[in-house]
């Protein structure tokens, strides 16, 4: 990358060098907040999309609410620019506070939410706040993972760069060419994080890099789970609903296309999906990727990060990747300081070519317990291999056996009303509709870093059924209560501030503490298989109700620990109402155990950094009640 030459970044940007003690030599540098907040330039640009997607005749327009320093562009400075397009800056808000955005008298947003704008604005950055299609002040219409989504997003890009064009409320030509250097930086949560991806998969010049943060990476497999509906979040269909801002009508077309082309009664993978799933673009990725996910994120789940990052890594894109023990939750509200710290010297580096070290540090940070993190050189780490587990015995439990074979068979019938906490609890009891395998008690820690697999040779007396497994860790400990209403976090009253403010637009956010709760075991990953889409996920195959069937398929990824002195256990059902539409069939599915194999991927001994305690930036807070269920179907 260019290397600035250190006098003129102290002239132009204002920096802190670092030095280690005894006058060492300089390690680092970061952008100082040398501009002023609260006078920066506020303005709102039109940007046009090439699209008309709202057949009006006119080409969409997208708006751009900029907010950028003032004194760089007396002083000839240009500079890059942060953005977070979104659907949500009018409808549902962003951030654990739900922020919307406030507009001032001239229509320019007088609040941003988030702290991007008060954070990086001082240091030199730009900040742009984009609706997307459809949503907000946006014309066009929502396609939720389309087309017209992604291209309106990447249009402002493009206007940055001075490919397209831009005008201000009155029909002015607006161009960012004078102040704007063209790189760009997107960030943003779940959808956010999700349009980052796709316009990421696009390969447009200028975006340097994307944060996508619990973020979809194939809209299929967020609606959908090897050939069955995923009950837990929002349909395509009612997605455009929530987000959308136009007058009634203007989109009853797409939302018409949008109903149909998702087949809500069906699984299959379609063209509608296909043109929603950028993990096969990820070759055409000109940017680095930061990527940030819980690992126990029920709503976006672990499949996203694990394609999108292995296909990254498969093209050499230059990456990192954070994943913590909550569920849905932004890094601001679960690793505060230490978050806020990191983004910093990333967008320096990549924005800024600010050469602080940043890339030479572990890909990956992992968090094992509540505020204990681990860091791993690469990830999965060098040396993680694929070991074989058997599944032996009939008993209760059965034994997962790292070595030897498995034998006889194994007959499990569906038990629709099986839920989860009954299917996994209570290991060593008979319950009609569960099998539970176990490993004996682990003299070492087994660490599990990458995507497990599972097959079984299965014989079933229905045409189909659903096939569910989970790896789960048993053992009693203290762990972040992902289940909780905040999943995982508990929003306190107390409050930090992150960056300047000014009269309209303050830097303090509500401080968090992590939820954490006893208990016997955990589930680590879960993953599914509807029989009759076992060799093709585009059609079915009715299952002969005499054949045994080999099916192999994926769990959900995980870099997790299981500590001597626990288990790890796999669960097999049937039916698994909590994450799959219900798909009974009320079969009796026979499964030979010399045929069956748990894969999984396993880190060697050494692969872990010493673990250390953060410093208290949050501290935990005991979950005073029973696992309580998520929050509904909220994807933000």
């Amino acid at each position: 990358m260019r290397r600035i030459p250190l006098l003129c970044v102290l002239a132009l940007l204002g920096t802190t060098v670092l030095a280690t003690p005894a006058n060492a030599a300089p390690v680092a540098l970061l952008s100082d907040p040398i501009y002023d907040y609260a006078t920066a330039i506020r303005e709102t640009v039109y940007v046009e999309s090439p699209l008309d997607n709202d057949g009006d005749g006119i080409r969409d327009k997208i708006v751009a609410d900029v907010i950028r320093p003032r004194e760089a562009v007396a002083a000839g400075v240009k500079v890059p620019v942060i953005m977070d397009a979104s659907p949500y800056y009018q409808c549902c808000g962003r951030g654990n506070e739900s922020e919307k955005k406030v507009y001032a008298a001239d229509g320019t947003v007088s609040k941003f939410p988030l702290y991007y704008d008060n954070y990086f604005v001082p240091r030199g950055y730009a900040f742009i706040a984009a609706d997307l299609s459809g949503t907000s002040r946006s014309t066009g219409c929502e396609d939720v993972g389309g087309t017209a989504e992604v291209q309106g997003a990447k249009a402002v890009i493009d206007w940055l760069n001075g490919r397209v064009t831009g005008r201000n409320a009155a029909g002015a030509v607006v161009s960012a060419t004078g102040w704007s250097t063209g790189k760009v930086g997107m960030i943003g949560k779940s959808w956010d994080g999700t349009v980052a991806n796709g316009v990421a998969a696009t390969g447009v010049p200028g975006l340097a890099t994307i944060v996508p943060i619990g973020a979809i990476s194939s809209w299929y497999d967020y609606n959908r789970a090897n050939g069955m509906v995923n009950p837990r979040v929002s349909s395509v269909p009612s997605l455009h609903s929530l987000v959308n801002s136009r007058p009634s009508g203007t989109c009853s077309a797409v939302a018409s296309a949008l109903s149909s082309g998702h087949a809500a009664s069906t699984g299959n993978y379609n063209s509608f999906w296909a043109a929603r799933n950028f993990v096969p673009a990820a070759a055409s990725v000109r940017a680095s990727v930061f990527v940030v996910h819980g690992q126990n994120d029920l709503n976006v789940q672990g499949v996203h990060f694990g394609q999108w990052w292995d296909a990254l890594a498969a093209n050499n894109v230059p990456r990192k990747i954070w994943l913590a023990q909550e569920g849905h939750v932004d890094p601001f509200d679960f690793r505060r300081a230490t978050w806020v710290s990191t983004l910093h010297r990333w967008f320096d580096y990549w924005l800024l070519g600010i050469d602080n070290g940043i890339m030479g540090e572990p890909m990956a940070d992992v968090e094992r317990a509540a505020d204990v993190w681990q860091t791993s050189t690469l990830w999965p780490p060098s040396g993680t291999a694929t070991a074989n587990y058997v599944l032996q015995g009939t008993g209760n439990p059965g034994t997962l056996a790292s070595s030897g074979a498995g034998s006889g068979s194994l007959s499990l019938t569906d038990a629709p009303s099986l839920s989860e906490a009954n299917a996994v609890s209570s290991p060593t009891t008979a319950r009609t509709g569960r099998k539970v395998y176990q490993t004996p008690v682990l003299t070492s820690d087994l660490r599990i870093s990458g995507t497990p697999t599972i097959t079984l040779r299965v014989r079933s007396s229905k045409a189909t059924t659903t096939l569910t497994a989970k790896l789960v860790a048993y053992g009693t400990a203290t762990r972040v209560n992902y289940r909780s209403s905040g999943e995982g976090i508990s929003t306190l009253t107390t409050q930090s501030c992150w960056g300047s403010s000014s009269s309209t637009d303050d830097a303090c956010y509500k401080d968090t503490a992590k939820v954490v709760s006893s208990a016997a075991y955990q589930v680590l990953s879960r993953g599914w298989m509807d029989g009759q889409h076992r060799d093709s996920l585009t059609a079915t195959n009715p299952m002969n109700t005499s054949t045994y069937y080999t099916i192999t398929w994926k769990l959900r990824p995980i870099d997790q620990v299981i500590p001597a002195g626990q288990r790890l256990g796999l669960v097999l059902t049937l039916t698994d109402p909590e994450f799959v539409t219900a798909h009974s069939t009320g079969a009796t599915v026979t499964v030979d155990l010399a045929g069956s194999v748990l894969k999984l991927p396993i880190a060697p001994a050494g692969a872990l950094a010493a673990p250390s305690a953060l410093t208290a930036e949050t501290p935990s807070v005991i979950y005073d009640g029973t696992v309580s269920p998520l929050a509904g179907t909220r994807f933000q």
